[in-house]
């Protein structure tokens, strides 16, 4: 029975935390940034062009087959043409930011079950993959 009840208690814990993500103004306007995007079809068809452009050669690259000058340069002027729209460069700040919560909570909850208290922030320094791995640590 005390199984059900602590259960009870993390379930109304995690809906509370659910709300204070929500109430987050920096996710809320995330959150405004990725609607605008699925609302634009033409920013859309944009950005999945890119994407499947940039596949595509990566795909060619790892098969051992050759990329041509004029196929890399129309890429990157694609690439950097989303960059410079707005409602491209809003969804992507914002996948970007969704991504950075999740993974923060991600940490905080696994490796609270792991050591069986409240981590500190010395107990993530030694998590560093390094410089060049993207997770960007700061100490």
């Amino acid at each position: 029975m005390q199984t059900t009840i602590e259960s009870s208690l993390v379930t109304q814990k995690t809906k509370e935390l659910c709300q204070a993500i929500l109430d987050q103004p920096n996710l809320r306007s995330a959150r405004q940034n990725i609607e605008r995007f699925m609302a634009d079809s033409t920013t859309r068809a944009q950005y999945e062009a890119v994407v499947a452009k940039g596949q595509e050669l990566q795909q060619r690259q790892q098969g051992a087959q050759p990329l041509n000058g004029n196929e890399i340069s129309a890429f990157e002027q694609s690439r950097e043409a989303l960059m410079n729209n707005p409602v491209a460069r809003g969804f992507i700040d914002a996948q970007e930011e969704f991504h950075d919560v999740h993974e923060a909570i991600n940490k905080s909850v696994s490796k609270t079950l792991e050591l069986g208290r409240l981590p500190q922030e010395s107990d993530f320094e030694s998590e560093s993959c390094g410089t060049g791995c993207g997770c960007h640590h700061e100490h």
